[in-house]
């Protein structure tokens, strides 16, 4: 059994950034990437608002090394390169020297290149290979192929907006039941038409920038990113010497089971996985220095949260702030998203802004940080809230 599921590496690719050091620099200066959408052709290009990378599909092919002639999707494009950089950043030479698994989570999957040539599929073969790309395994299949992943746990996760906090719970309980010494964690989604065209169905897109925890707050943001987490267990790190960014201290899911789409009002799913995870960490509410929220500037999502919070911690609510103004809700790829963030935060004593917020909601009077703060860190609670119910808190702390 290994009592430590410690963070070696981290990579992410996301609108504020393309590697790590990108993404943190424009936390810092408040730099956000919502913008109109540029890389999609649809109805609702100039009515909504979404975080974009700035790569193209076949700048994204170059940047691998891979021939025109692959059936990649933009989410493994993205998985691939944010995966890439993790395993750089643990120091990472021979990926099957210890027991190593991948963990992956998406929810779009192939979407974006099945709704491209949907119609084209019964007279062009030359498009069925992307066809054959849109199950939500295939990404992960690449990012395991392209990483050297053998002969080990190869899965994927899709939770909805919790996914990706789900691939770190899954991963780190792997590492402690002694299963794995090592998994590669997190998530992948692109922008997608169908993604697009279902929130707006939903009516909760907004036309504007969001707002998170702002009583008059429009909706969300889509945007498009993927991160993952190196996940070692005790003995790779100590046989390595191995510089630890973080650990995995605590986790919880729960399911509210209100509503396929929304979160009970007042937020009992959150409230369940705040309080296993900090179960699982053996500790109290007041040692959480800060919470990243899930805050996706929605009616529903905000108000759910926001009382789930101070139904956890009550009259000592710790600081708190949504990143999702700065890189629009990334769906299953949001936990690892936050994960990164929340370990960056960790390592520079750091809170992040809610960015756009404005005006106090009226169901309650917690504000979160609206300007960039430099403060000692020492224990960070991370909340993913998905679709269907199902929420995930992870707890990161500098010690074991």
């Amino acid at each position: 059994m290994s009592k430590g599921v410690a963070i070696t590496g981290m990579g992410i690719i996301s609108a504020i950034g393309n590697n790590v050091e990108e993404n943190y620099a424009s936390l810092v200066t408040g730099n956000t990437g919502i913008s109109k959408i540029s890389k999609i052709e649809t109805n609702h290009k100039d009515s909504i608002m979404v975080g974009e990378i700035g790569f193209t599909n076949q700048e994204l092919e170059q940047q691998l090394g891979l021939s025109s002639e692959n059936n990649y999707s933009r989410t493994a494009f993205l998985g691939v390169i944010a995966a890439k950089e993790a395993i750089k950043n643990a120091g990472i030479s021979d990926i099957n020297n210890y027991k190593t698994g991948l963990i992956s989570a998406t929810s779009v999957g192939g979407m974006d290149r099945t709704e491209a040539h949907y119609y084209d599929y019964a007279v062009d073969k030359s498009t069925q290979k992307y066809i054959e790309g849109h199950h939500a395994g295939d990404s992960t299949q690449k990012i395991a192929k392209q990483l050297g992943i053998e002969q080990s746990l190869v899965t994927t996760i899709s939770t909805a907006c919790s996914s990706a906090a789900n691939a770190i719970m899954l991963g780190a309980r792997l590492i402690k039941s002694g299963q794995l010494d090592r998994v590669i964690v997190g998530g992948a989604d692109c922008l997608s038409k169908f993604t697009i065209n279902g929130f707006k169905t939903l009516m909760i897109l907004s036309d504007t920038y969001n707002s998170p925890f702002d009583e008059h707050r429009k909706g969300l943001n889509l945007g498009e990113a993927a991160a993952y987490l190196v996940l070692e267990s005790d003995k790779v790190v100590q046989s390595e010497n191995k510089p630890v960014l973080a650990y995995i201290k605590g986790y919880g899911n729960a399911n509210d089971a209100y509503h396929q789409t929304a979160s009970s009002e007042n937020g009992d799913g959150a409230t369940l996985a705040m309080q296993q995870a900090l179960k699982v960490a053996e500790l109290s509410p007041k040692d959480i220095s800060y919470i990243n929220a899930h805050g996706t500037a929605t009616g529903n999502n905000d108000l759910s949260e926001g009382r789930a919070i101070l139904r956890v911690f009550e009259n000592d609510i710790p600081d708190f702030s949504s990143t999702k103004a700065f890189t629009g809700h990334t769906l299953a790829a949001a936990g690892a998203i936050e994960a990164v963030y929340s370990v960056l935060a960790l390592q520079n004593n750091v809170i992040y802004p809610n960015l756009n917020f404005k005006t106090q909601m009226k169901e309650f009077n917690i504000t979160p940080q609206l300007e960039f703060k430099e403060k000692e860190q020492h224990t960070i609670m991370s909340n993913s809230f998905g679709f269907g119910g199902n929420c995930s808190t992870i707890i990161f702390s500098k010690k074991q």
